[in-house]
């Protein structure tokens, strides 16, 4: 393949727009050098540590907006280790879940395969459209992404159903970039690779005090392995630590990028940054002649991660290709969504005018490329 030369004056200033691991802002890189002969290669069990941990969860607590009563809880293995301790220690006999693409369809697949669980009732649409969850006899968990990393999809976040049962909602790449109501959940769970622009390995939960409640119920019921048993991160995290060592400098720069989003105005702050990248992206896609948003409804279109179909006269494989050779990376679709696109992170971390950026070269492209 023959590089395009990109002009440098279309070039974004940063070429990083990965929907995760996400663009990691050069502040977060020197705070874990300058923490380096202090925290990096201590124990997690002692004060250094300990209050780095602290230190993340109030910034969580602060960003979100915590109900008075709910727990930060974090624990070792990222969301997909979540989905997993979520069916061993938060469902009691069967969950609803709303299936909209490859990371809903994860979830509800583990709790779907579980042999001391019920059958989950799975709410499916194709990708790019919301499923919903609703109301039904004998759930006692709905969940559900606020957003859908793989297809560009935003869900609301209302509280689904009464009599007990938990609304739990997967918000790994929307946490921090969405304005959210977390009284309408029950757990908000997350990772610190998109939104909050750190290295996986961890997941975050905002949890209330009746999920709380279930699984110390549940895990008291049924035998769980430690690793995914909540009730011990639960535990471990009211001491401010995890039950296994955490990838420490995934701490330092976790914690840089809460301070630097709530010093600048907190939530607010963060989602207007992200709407604002968005509103780039998707107008310029609708005034496109070869591209158009995947998400046909404007109001389900992600804030943070937007997905852009071309139509045939437009290799989109060969379009990231020429974009990579140009420094411009991380903007391949999902790979089993199979569609001809782009996907673009647009994370608080990344520059609006950057995203502006993008589209210029895209357009240079399709034009060469043609």
């Amino acid at each position: 393949m023959e590089t395009i030369a990109i002009p440098t004056d279309l070039l974004p200033a940063d070429g990083r727009f990965g929907c995760g691991p996400s663009k990691v802002r050069p502040a977060q890189a020197d705070m874990v050098a300058a923490l380096g002969q202090t925290v990096l290669g201590t124990s997690h069990r002692q004060a250094p540590v300990r209050s780095l941990v602290g230190r993340v969860k109030e910034g969580v607590a602060a960003l979100l907006g915590a109900p008075e009563g709910y727990e930060v809880v974090l624990g070792n293995g990222g969301s997909t280790a979540f989905w997993d301790a979520a069916t061993f220690s938060l469902v009691r006999e069967r969950a609803q879940h709303a299936d909209f693409g490859e990371f809903g369809h994860k979830f509800a697949t583990a709790t779907d395969r579980a042999p001391f669980l019920g059958a989950s009732d799975i709410r499916t649409a194709p990708g790019g459209t919301l499923a919903v969850c609703e109301p039904a006899d004998g759930i006692d968990v709905y969940a559900y992404p606020h957003n859908e990393t793989s297809t560009g999809v935003v869900s609301p976040v209302t509280r689904i159903g009464d009599g007990g049962a938990l609304t739990v909602v997967d918000a790994t790449s929307i946490a921090g970039a969405r304005e959210v109501d977390l009284a309408q959940t029950d757990v908000y769970y997350f990772a610190p690779q998109k939104v909050l622009a750190s290295d996986g390995g961890l997941w975050i939960a905002v949890v209330s005090p009746a999920a709380v409640a279930r699984i110390e119920e549940v895990t008291a019921s049924r035998w769980v392995p430690d690793f995914l048993n909540l009730q011990l991160a639960v535990e471990n995290s009211r001491k401010d630590q995890t039950l296994n060592t955490p990838a420490v400098a995934t701490l330092v720069m976790l914690a840089e990028q809460l301070d630097w989003l709530n010093e600048n105005g907190g939530l607010g702050w963060s989602a207007g940054r992200s709407a604002r990248s968005a509103a780039v992206l998707y107008e310029w896609a609708e005034a496109s002649e070869v591209a158009t948003p995947f998400v046909a409804e404007p109001a389900h279109r992600s804030p943070v991660v937007g997905t852009v179909d071309f139509d045939e006269s437009v290799d989109a494989k060969a379009l990231a290709a020429q974009l990579r050779e140009n420094g411009v990376v991380d903007t391949e679709p999902y790979r089993k969504l199979g569609r001809n696109q782009l996907r673009v992170g647009m994370f608080p971390a990344i520059d609006p005018e950057d995203v502006r950026a993008l589209t210029a070269c895209v357009d240079h492209l399709v034009e060469r490329l043609g």
